[in-house]
């Protein structure tokens, strides 16, 4: 996918001798949560807007520069990339910078979120199967063999949660009918954290568990 073409300049970014109330105002105006600053040589940093109100405003950027944040991305970043960059800066816009580090412009994180909505994961019919195994004993292979054994086609695949023992994985698959997939995936010793209502092993526990209850309240 082309991202250039969301690099956005529709918001100029501020110099360092530029008074904090104009930086206060211009966040007043907008929704961003950090505002670039550069000067003759390029790119500085950002600097947040709960920083920016908490600045003197009668004195200049410059004073305050020790609070720019840093963080950027290439203009031929991969949008998987620039996603993780937004979500490891608590950020809704992301500098984007050329190969002589010079400031281009800046990607906002709706029209990134955009791309990864248009993905198969998102927008193709299918059901989702959330896993989880031992950190040592899982692998995305075996995942897939399993899918695939099943006659089930993989639309997306990811780890959703991590600690130091297990992982868990979302998957999306291309299939109706779920329940083959899922009691493969118990005899292959994975954990189903997701529910679903073809799941026979389930819906035959809950029955023994109904009958066992009106057997004992006879």
């Amino acid at each position: 996918m082309d991202t250039e073409t969301y690099i956005i300049n529709d918001i100029k970014a501020l110099g360092l001798d530029t008074l904090v109330r104009e930086l206060q105002n211009t966040f007043n105006q907008l929704t961003f949560s950090h505002i670039p600053i550069v000067n003759d040589q390029g790119y500085l940093g950002c600097v947040s807007e709960t920083d920016a109100h908490c600045f003197e405003a009668s004195k200049p950027i410059a004073e305050f520069q020790y609070a720019l944040e840093t963080f950027h991305v290439r203009k031929d970043t991969h949008w998987l990339d620039i996603l993780e960059a937004f979500a490891l800066h608590g950020s809704n816009i992301m500098p984007v910078l050329g190969e002589l580090n010079e400031y281009l412009g800046y990607f906002e994180l709706s029209d990134i979120m955009s791309l990864f909505n248009n993905t198969p994961f998102l927008n193709e019919t299918g059901g989702i199967i959330v896993v989880e195994k031992g950190l040592r004993d899982y692998s995305f292979s075996e995942i897939s063999q399993i899918v695939e054994s099943n006659e089930g086609k993989i639309l997306g695949m990811f780890i959703s949660h991590i600690n130091d023992d297990t992982m868990q994985a979302t998957i999306k698959i291309g299939h109706s009918a779920m329940n083959e997939i899922v009691q493969t995936f118990r005899r292959y010793s994975y954990d189903i954290v997701s529910n679903h209502d073809e799941d026979k092993l389930l819906e035959d526990l809950k029955n023994r568990s109904r009958y066992l209850d009106k057997y004992l309240n006879i």
